[in-house]
């Protein structure tokens, strides 16, 4: 196990990974922190932890292709009333890999790491917040196991009504639909030029340029001959078979059982306007209790990255209510 201090790995990894980091984000990165791996269903997790584990359970899960480190800088501030936990998705950030993947096995990693780091033993049960893709996987696992968690907090996932996304579907694809997935990663020569290839998905620039740079450091790993993502290319199997999924993802979460709350990118490109209406129309169709919807103004899909402290502020308010 590892425990970071302000002299050791995560400054140590920030100094490498931003030139001249404001102070904000060195005081977010020097708080005190632990991280190791644990076995899910046959692979390693890797799994952080912030904060006194008799304090309330969070679990923070990330999106597609990405890591915890998205939430390295958001979990500290949340760690002063919280036990936070987060972990990274198996074929993504430094979690192991899988012969294949799926929505069922994400859910068991999500209620392995939960009991493992006796998260259900607390009095109050775990409060997932999930960005992106996590969220699908946030619904699914609420839905399965409706006793096990205490609220779900959605940040920018993707929904969009379904005529308006079989129209556009080749906007909503996700990256590496044409890449061979039994090729491996390609190795670039040296960190900088790898870095140069690192982009959001989907495409956006961030408001603040360092934390998209603090976030390619963290998706990229020195091997021979040069650095390689860190990610597993058999994620991109059968995702194109999955898309009729996609335009249920609306009801399946307003349908999910107990307390939710979205947060959302005012700029984003997969949750907008139109999703919010989307989501409201949902809400008095299939006559479910309202639940928040937070906009955050000048922040796109990857809104931690654009408005971060804006997003913990969110995030706090909906704790607040409901603990």
């Amino acid at each position: 196990m590892i425990k970071d201090s302000s002299h050791t790995l995560a400054i140590t990894d920030l100094k490498k990974a931003v030139i001249a980091p404001p102070q904000w984000l060195v005081s977010a990165l020097s708080e005190p922190r632990t991280e190791h791996h644990i076995q899910v269903e046959g692979c390693n997790i890797k799994v952080y932890e912030w904060g006194d584990s008799s304090n309330p359970p969070l679990v923070l899960m990330h999106g597609f292709l990405a890591h915890s480190h998205c939430f390295a800088f958001i979990a500290p501030y949340l760690a002063t009333q919280y036990h936070v936990v987060a972990f990274d998705h198996s074929g993504m950030g430094d979690s192991g890999w899988r012969e294949q993947y799926s929505e069922n096995i994400r859910v068991k990693e999500l209620m392995g790491v939960c009991d493992q780091k006796q998260l259900f033993s607390h009095a109050q049960s775990p409060i997932i917040i999930s960005h992106s893709y996590g969220g699908r996987i946030g619904t699914a696992a609420v839905t399965a196991h409706p006793d096990s968690f205490s609220g779900l907090i959605i940040c920018d996932l993707m929904i969009i009504r379904p005529d308006v996304l079989k129209a556009n579907i080749e906007k909503f694809r996700p990256p590496g639909g044409g890449r061979d997935p039994n090729k491996p990663n390609r190795v670039y020569p040296d960190y900088d030029t790898a870095k140069e290839r690192f982009v959001l998905a989907p495409p956006q620039s961030v408001e603040l340029p360092y934390l998209k740079d603090f976030m390619a450091y963290h998706s990229l790993k020195p091997v021979d001959g040069g650095w390689q993502w860190k990610f597993d290319p058999k994620l991109f199997i059968s995702t194109q078979e999955k898309e009729p999924s996609w335009g249920r993802v609306g009801q399946n979460l307003v349908s999910a059982p107990g307390r939710k709350a979205i947060v959302y990118g005012e700029q984003s490109y997969l949750f907008n306007a139109d999703s919010v209406s989307y989501v409201e129309e949902l809400i008095l169709e299939l006559e479910s209790p309202q639940f928040p919807i937070i906009g955050i103004p000048n922040a796109r899909h990857h809104l931690m990255l654009d408005q971060p402290m804006a997003f913990l502020t969110a995030l706090r308010s909906i704790l607040a209510t409901w603990t």
